[in-house]
């Protein structure tokens, strides 16, 4: 599942909001608490645990990060989780041809552990990557990052 948005800030102000992963259930809905497993030498998260409450369900999860891409780009994979075999993603930052907008893009690929139709699958993705990006927009918006 992908899906893009549009939004009035710079590619690093993007990665800079969306690299602060501690501080995701300050604005990331579904997000109840982050905590730090593991950080590189320059100080980013190489690896956090979520604990999320969407669709009247807890789950809890731990992904690594990949900052190669840094600031046009963050990857994750799914280390391990209690809901979920997959929760690989990927965020993308690029300029637009308007000055001082930048395309987000959100890719998401998610199994979970208990079998589900292709429907309520593709449901569940188109949930996750709208609300991601909404929260992220709102956050954006809400003025300088600090």
């Amino acid at each position: 599942m992908t899906m893009t948005t549009v939004v009035t800030a710079s590619p690093d102000d993007c990665y800079a909001l969306i690299a602060d992963i501690e501080r995701y259930p300050e604005w990331a809905t579904d997000i109840s608490s982050v905590s730090v497993v593991e950080r590189d030498l320059d100080g980013r998260v190489e690896q956090a645990a979520f604990r999320v409450e969407a669709l009247g369900r807890t789950a809890s999860y731990t992904l690594a990060y990949d900052h190669g891409g840094a600031p046009h780009r963050l990857r994750w994979k799914l280390v391990d989780g209690d809901v979920v075999k997959q929760l690989d993603g990927r965020y993308e930052f690029n300029l637009t041809a308007e000055p001082g907008r930048t395309e987000v893009l959100y890719q998401l690929a998610l199994e979970l552990a208990v079998p589900l139709p292709g429907f309520v699958k593709r449901r569940a993705e188109r949930r996750i990557a709208h609300t991601a990006l909404a929260d992220f927009a709102a956050r954006l918006e809400t003025g300088p990052l600090g």
